[in-house]
């Protein structure tokens, strides 16, 4: 039996499996530590992947090396692009998922991993003793994880991915079941040994809608929503990576005055409205509760029903999330027509858990006041699946390279969402369950799904996360690319009749001369595939692509070509910012001596402390006349 490791890692929700498998990767020996070995990375709430913003962040994982898109792709029942009438900066993959399938095979990943052990257990204690290094900033260092049955490993390195363990808080109107989700117990002794500590605790709440039996959805009186129709579409970059499930439709229904009037008359028995719950709860994903009182001039809102495998009976209700009483939850929904038979599996509810302020983390993910320890997922107040993996990715990859004496790695606001999403954990903190938009993003046109193996494959590959041949792939996408938009410089098309009545057809204006064919696929009515219908050369050169990727290069071309100055203009902003971003603030430095400061900008410096002046720029409270300041003083120490 093995008991000392490089990495423990704690709870195997998607952070967990994550982490625990990029640490191994890395070298790293890992010990991944579950409650339930059969519920790896379980879907809690809905079972799906993917989103605005959030599909972007798992290309992004997928680029680096990770493996959510690779599960996704596999187990996917659904595949749709969302927001492809805008542009291709909020362009955003999602994907429903086969809830069992996809535990199965994240659960094949772990097991296949070299250097990755698990155990079945509860962590109660984690060992922390003070730091013999008094010059660290770290009060105290991690030595491993004492368990609820008295095992005990040791590590240096230890990821704490409780999700919504921690004192876990169930409500089913005025029942109360202490559990992390349903039939499964909460987590006791981290957050009080921590918080003993030092570390700031605070209490978050989240939901989820009940499950029915869609053998009693009357799907005659829904609307069907199918996936899109390109089977090659995927969140992976490996083109060995199939979707290979039935595709399932999901299906939409509303509802109704009805509906609303049953569950506002009992509003007095949802614990989010009758002070039962006090913890603060996700704006952008509220309770039908929430709707009702927000919204209270809406008649009806709209929900879906997802299924939640490629074979399963079950559905669940997208948009329905409810802590109210099982029964008001059943009434209301045989209100709407198409649920009027309706039987659960079981009814939604609302949970609470203890969370970290998320400032008390570098970038790294590692914490201020412990050294070695990392948090990632839910634990650092963040909410969604995709969220929590990317975090999970991270600091599996951090706490393998300082194992191994490594320097960490970070990612940049504008290198990645992933970036986008540890700044705003560790420089803002949150005040509600953080969930990633695109608009987070000051440079949403560099952080596009398409290119995100272009941005980080060679970050990926470069730490040996990302293997060999995800790295030949990219480049290999990348020059064929690049040799077509050459060759959309060179070739020109000649202005013909025929060719002038087609342009008129797509309501763009004919030719009156010749015209080089990258200055026709600049018009927002053209593109590659429409053209190549009526250019014979331009057809052939697209066939000299190989096929089974030949629509994610065009695609990539087509986007350069139409959006050449945006992306410029975005880089140079990104560029002046990053001037700040590399301006390194010394360890240690005494914000609260400088008076030149702000009160506010003071205190806020010394409780986040910032590495560098961009960090610095973007914390609440901190104003550009405050960093004017600290150039000028860290400019001067620059020069001593």
């Amino acid at each position: 039996m093995k008991f000392d490791f490089d990495v423990i890692v704690i709870g195997a929700g998607h952070a967990g499996c994550e982490a625990a498998v990029a640490a191994a990767k890395l070298g790293a020996s890992v010990l991944l530590i579950t409650k339930d070995m059969n519920r790896v990375a379980q879907m809690s709430c809905n079972p799906a992947v993917g989103g605005i913003a959030k599909g972007q962040i798992v290309r992004e994982i997928d680029a680096l090396g990770g493996m959510m898109g690779i599960v996704a792709d596999t187990t996917a029942i659904q595949f749709r692009m969302l927001n492809r009438s805008k542009g291709p900066a909020v362009w955003s993959p999602r994907v429903q998922s086969d809830r069992t399938k996809y535990i199965d095979k994240w659960r094949q990943i772990l097991d296949e991993t070299e250097n990755l052990f698990l155990f079945q257990d509860t962590v109660s204690r984690l060992l922390i003793e003070p730091n013999p290094d008094s010059s660290s900033p770290e009060k105290f260092r991690i030595k491993g994880v004492v368990t609820q049955l008295g095992f005990e490993f040791k590590a240096d390195n230890v990821v704490l991915t409780a999700g919504t363990f921690l004192n876990g808080l169930m409500h089913f109107g005025p029942t109360k079941i202490e559990g992390g989700r349903i039939s499964e117990d909460s987590s006791k002794g981290i957050a009080e040994q921590l918080g003993g500590l030092g570390f700031s605790v605070g209490r978050m709440k989240t939901g989820t809608p009940a499950r029915i039996d869609g053998r009693t959805i009357d799907f005659s009186l829904a609307e069907r929503q199918d996936g899109d129709n390109l089977p090659d579409e995927k969140f992976s970059y490996l083109p060995g990576v199939k979707r290979t499930l039935k595709s399932r439709p999901c299906w939409i229904v509303h509802t109704n005055p009805e509906a609303h009037a049953i569950m506002t008359g009992r509003l007095d028995e949802s614990p989010l409205y009758n002070g039962d719950i006090q913890s603060i709860g996700p704006r952008y994903c509220p309770s039908i509760e929430t709707k009702l009182v927000t919204f209270a001039d809406k008649e009806s809102h709209q929900l879906f029903l997802e299924p939640e495998g490629e074979t399963t009976e079950e559905y669940y209700i997208n948009g329905f999330s409810s802590s109210m009483p099982w029964d008001v939850q059943v009434k209301a929904l045989q209100c709407i027509p198409a649920l009027r038979n309706v039987q659960f599996y079981r009814p939604g509810y609302a949970i609470e858990y203890d969370f970290f302020d998320p400032t008390q983390l570098r970038h790294d993910l590692q914490t201020r006041l412990v050294s070695g320890l990392y948090f990632a997922g839910q634990v650092n107040g963040t909410t969604g699946y995709e969220e929590a993996a990317a975090q999970g990715l991270i600091a599996g990859i951090n706490s393998a390279r300082r194992s191994q004496n490594l320097e960490p790695v970070t990612l940049g606001r504008d290198e990645a969402y992933i970036g986008v999403l540890i700044d705003d954990l560790v420089t803002k903190g949150v005040d509600e369950p953080y969930r990633m938009f695109t608009s987070r993003a000051e440079y949403r046109i560099l952080l596009r799904q398409d290119d995100a193996d272009y941005r980080l494959t060679p970050i990926g590959y470069e730490i040996g996360l990302a293997s060999e041949e995800r790295y030949r792939l990219m480049k290999e996408k990348y020059d064929e690319r690049d040799r077509l938009i050459e060759w959309a410089k060179q070739h020109t098309v000649k202005m013909t009749p025929e060719f002038n009545a087609f342009l008129t057809s797509q309501n763009t204006a004919p030719l009156s001369s010749s015209l080089r064919l990258v200055e026709l696929l600049k018009r927002p009515q053209l593109n590659f595939e429409l053209l190549a219908g009526t250019l014979p050369r331009l057809k052939k050169r697209l066939e000299e692509i190989g096929e089974e990727r030949r629509r994610e290069i065009v695609q990539a071309a087509e986007i350069l070509i139409k959006y050449e100055g945006y992306i410029r203009r975005e880089r140079e902003l990104a560029d002046k910012q990053t001037r700040i971003e590399h301006v390194h603030i010394p360890e240690g430095f005494d914000f609260l001596s400088v008076n030149a400061l702000s009160t506010e900008a003071r205190q806020k410096l010394d409780k986040i402390r910032p590495d560098t002046i961009g960090r610095a720029s973007r914390i609440p409270g901190v104003s550009p006349a405050d960093i004017n300041v600290l150039q000028l003083l860290i400019g001067g120490l620059d020069k001593e």
